[in-house]
């Protein structure tokens, strides 16, 4: 039987930075991935199956047979659903994770962010809560993560104190962007370039963003968008210390008599079951993926699942609402100038009169025709026929759109569970998601999307149109919160640190541990929290 130093499950951006400076630190690393080390052309550039739209089926796993979940809606019907169902709340599964095909995002939350329930109080019926740890705290892996992944943006040292200014310069302001830099400044509103782990100037011994069109839900074709496929893994695998296994999946943590955690067991792409050992193990698996495999190690030591003995794994499921506008232009505001996001403002994230928190609101990526036709039309153009084709054809450049992730209220009762009665290809019980958002966070989108058609309206839209934010469960592609962080195991599952409660050698390093999600794109923190972790176990193990 083979045994490591640490056992890593996911190789998305916890699992990767984990991995990566675990294996320069000198330990014997064993990096798990359910999914395939995917090379550019088998992402591929399919409009009708990828991340942004997968309707039709996606680009980077998993398998949409084989692998289904549960979800139940809000009348307590259960629905079996598939990985490109909207209702699944996908994760792409391949090595890097979400950042191969990600937009890049790179926003650190600000220093209230970590205070929620301090600054707005804890509405009823929530699960509102403030961090165990603060901004200061992870200020430095912040930078850290801005350095070694690979941030551009300029830095606002008003919003977010920090010792270091980004390494690289922001993306260039497109058309769009111009655009609503003025109508922002009509409206005296501040705005701040995006932040993106993309390279803007040539960077870690790889090239500049060349602005194709086909970033958001695609790879980059010269590898300028930076994630833990192309920076953290590489650097584990050149130790020689890391091995790295695709197509394995994670049955269960094993744990040994005494309750104490002795590695995993994985079947890999032959369906061959195998046992490995490790002195410690790390799950970066993704919020729904990390909960379900807690729950489904139970033992009769652990009868509720490691880490939830008091029924805290898979509660707290957030994602983010992302309340948005479409604003029809006098003039064309489309260059083809990707990635396409430039400008937003972060004047509403918090101090919104009898709102608990807020979000940030930016322009949007290059948005795809068959996604234009499918999302962003006005109520009354017809979805087929000539009235659409002309539509299309007329305004598809004039078009703009203003949308951002707000933040959310948690709740107790929007949770990750197993199912017993439905089961993946390897005999798993599968996550089965229940729930809702708390109402508040239907009201905190709302003021949002508000606040996008009017940033619209100013930035000289002759017409202006959107969607009405509802009650529903919220777990999507920022998907967080399932395995809190906290001081007291009675309400989270893990420590300052990342160590599930009760058990010493056990470790998650991914959106789990988030206590409240942020009014912006998560993954920088995800990046941020891992190397923190990753940084205490060199310390102290």
């Amino acid at each position: 039987m083979m045994v490591y130093d640490v056992i890593v499950v996911g190789a998305g951006a916890g699992g990767g930075v984990v991995a990566g400076l675990l294996a320069e630190a000198g330990k014997q690393v064993l990096l798990l991935e359910r999914g395939r080390d995917l090379a550019f052309g088998e992402v591929g550039r399919d409009h009708l199956r990828n991340h942004r739209l997968a309707q039709y089926g996606h680009n980077t796993g998993p398998e949409l047979s084989g692998n289904p979940r549960v979800f139940v809606d809000l009348a307590g019907q259960s629905h079996v659903v598939r990985p490109h169902e909207a209702q699944y709340q996908n994760n792409a599964a391949c090595v890097g994770g979400g950042t191969r095909v990600y937009g890049a995002q790179a926003w650190r939350f600000l220093p209230q962010d970590f205070r929620m329930a301090q600054q707005y109080g804890v509405p009823t019926g929530s699960s509102l809560a403030d961090w165990p740890i603060s901004y200061a705290d992870l200020e430095p892996f912040y930078e850290r993560a801005e350095w070694e992944v690979g941030v551009a943006g300029a830095s606002n040292h008003e919003l977010w104190p920090r010792r270091r200014d980004y390494p690289m310069p922001a993306l260039p302001v497109n058309r769009q962007g111009a655009v609503l830099r003025a109508g922002a400044a009509a409206l005296g509103w501040e705005t701040v370039p995006v932040p993106v782990l993309i390279n803007t100037v040539p960077y870690g011994e790889r090239p500049a963003c060349i602005h194709c069109q086909h970033c958001v839900g695609f790879a980059c074709p010269v590898e300028a968008k930076n994630g833990t496929h192309n920076t953290l893994i590489p650097r584990a695998l050149a130790t020689g210390r890391c091995d790295l296994v695709t197509e394995a999946m994670v049955t269960r943590i094993v744990t040994d008599a005494i309750g104490h955690v002795s590695g995993v067991e994985y079947v890999d792409r032959d369906d061959q079951w195998h046992e490995v050992r490790a002195e410690v193990v790390v799950c970066s698996a993704g919020a729904i993926e990390t909960a379900r495999l807690l729950l489904n190690s139970a033992t009769t030591k652990h009868p509720l699942g490691l880490g939830n003995q008091h029924d805290q794994v898979g509660r707290h499921l957030q994602g983010h609402y992302y309340p948005s506008a479409v604003g029809l232009m006098a003039e064309r505001v489309y260059d083809g100038q990707g990635p396409g996001v430039s400008t937003a403002t972060c004047r509403f994230n918090h101090g919104n009169a009898d709102l608990i928190g807020g979000g940030m609101l930016a322009d949007e990526f290059i948005t795809l025709p068959i996604i234009f036709s499918k999302a962003l039309l006005p109520p009354d153009v017809p979805r087929w026929g000539l009235a659409n084709k002309s539509f299309m054809r007329e305004n598809y450049s004039r078009v703009l759109r203003v949308m951002g992730p707000v933040q959310e209220i948690p709740s107790p009762e929007a949770r990750i569970t197993i199912d017993n009665a439905v089961r993946d290809r390897w005999g798993l019980p599968v996550a089965r998601l229940s729930g809702a958002t708390h109402p508040e966070t239907v009201r905190t989108a709302t003021f949002m999307a508000e606040r996008a058609q009017q940033w619209l309206r100013a930035a000289g839209a002759t017409r202006v149109w959107s969607s009405t934010p509802t009650l529903r469960l919220s777990g999507g592609q920022h998907q967080a919160s399932t395995c809190r962080m906290g001081h007291e195991p009675r309400t989270s599952v893990v420590d300052p640190w990342g160590r599930v409660h009760g058990h010493d050698n056990l470790f998650v390093a991914d959106g789990s541990v988030h206590v409240t999600n942020g009014g912006f794109n998560p993954v920088l923190t995800i990046l941020a929290l891992a190397f923190r972790m990753a940084d205490h176990l060199v310390q102290t193990w």
